[in-house]
């Protein structure tokens, strides 16, 4: 059976949940096309501030289905790269989307799977979840940004260990590398996301879509061009109502 991508709404925050307990979650071109166009939809919607991905039954994702890409191998490698482009344009779409996007991750991350959560903005992690990019060890190298994510976060030695192990790490292993933002008591990631999106979402969205953005671009731009771009960030977001509202109510509980 085929995962689905369910949609729920939790105040102001979306909800997209990985929904196939027949095989922990597994990604597919059409979980991947259903991505792409639920976030096209949350953008353009006033009613959604922020996103939080997760998955059902106990577990986050378990990556690619190993059963289709033995078929692809055999008798279709046009499909597989076409799903593999498919995975990539969601993984994209999640980057370049101006809202906050958490991942909430229980039990086992996987493979894509685990391309999937580092492709978030923020993630929480039960306590005992575990992370796994078991590439190597079925013949192949990572797909869904993994290796770009984990070179440039986590460093290059960690980087090339975990993909030419691939080991499993703990979800404390991934606090202390910075990868995990939060850690949960199992069972609770996805109430502990849904409270931190809460508190993001009383911010004004141009100011956390200025900030996404800023920080997405530091590390490709010389010092004096971010300077430029967080100046024009900032005079474009003091323009703006919110924050003449925001600055006065400061002011006043100063003063009181």
């Amino acid at each position: 059976m085929t995962t689905e991508l369910q949609t729920s709404r939790h105040g102001a925050t979306l909800v997209l949940t990985l929904h196939g307990p027949a095989n922990r979650n597994a990604l597919s071109p059409q979980v991947y096309a259903a991505g792409v166009e639920t976030l096209s939809m949350a953008e353009d919607s006033p009613e959604v501030s922020s996103v939080v991905i997760t998955g059902s039954g106990g577990h986050f994702c378990s990556g690619g289905d190993l059963m289709r890409l033995a078929h692809n191998r055999e008798h279709d490698l046009p499909a597989q790269a076409a799903a593999i482009e498919a995975f990539h344009h969601w993984i994209e779409a999640l980057q370049a989307f101006p809202k906050p996007v958490l991942a909430a991750v229980e039990g086992r991350a996987a493979g894509g799977g685990v391309s999937l959560a580092l492709a978030c903005d923020l993630l929480v992690a039960a306590e005992d979840a575990r992370f796994t990019m078991a590439y190597s060890q079925i013949g192949l190298s990572p797909d869904g940004g993994a290796s770009w994510q984990l070179a440039r976060r986590a460093g290059h030695g960690r980087a090339l260990a975990w993909l030419w192990s691939g080991d499993t790490q703990s979800a404390q292993e991934w606090a202390a590398a910075g990868l995990v933002h939060r850690l949960a008591p199992s069972g609770t990631a996805l109430n502990t996301a849904l409270a931190w999106a809460e508190q993001l979402n009383m911010a004004p969205s141009a100011v956390l879509a200025s900030i996404k953005a800023l920080v997405r671009s530091a590390d490709s731009r010389p010092l004096h061009d971010q300077l430029q771009a967080e100046q024009a960030h900032f005079l474009r977001n003091l323009a703006a109502p919110a924050a003449g509202k925001a600055i006065k109510d400061f002011l006043q509980r100063r003063k009181g």
